[in-house]
């Protein structure tokens, strides 16, 4: 049984077009569990200690692991570059996640903190 009309060649030789049947549809579920929040860190940026370049694999672009010291605690960044913007004595911002043991901030979160109150006094 056809459901297509029409007299030209092409719709006479079309798949037949079949209505939709509810029992027919599967519908993809999610489960919506809550996702851990990114853990956030501030401090003032003790040091940094630059290790690499390190490359896994064949073609793998070469990458630096910075370890940070802030406000006493030690953190993990990669990066493709050796340089990073932020230096010693600046307080940082940033969002990392606890992958076993280590503290690794994730990319592009790290920044330098901007007091609100200080803004725009230092203009």
């Amino acid at each position: 049984m056809s459901l297509i009309t029409g007299s030209s060649a092409e719709t006479a030789n079309a798949h037949p077009v079949h209505p939709i049947n509810s029992n027919s549809i599967t519908v993809m579920q999610r489960s919506f569990q809550k996702r851990k929040p990114k853990l956030e860190g501030r401090g003032v940026l003790e040091k940094i200690i630059t290790d690499g370049p390190h490359s896994d694999w064949l073609g793998m672009p070469d990458y630096f692991i910075h370890t940070l010291i802030v406000a006493g605690e030690e953190y993990k960044y990669l990066a493709a570059e050796k340089t990073l913007d932020v230096s010693e004595g600046d307080t940082v911002v940033f969002r990392y996640k606890e992958q076993g043991k280590e503290k690794r901030i994730d990319k592009r979160s790290l920044g330098i903190y901007i007091d609100p109150a200080q803004y725009m006094q230092d203009t």
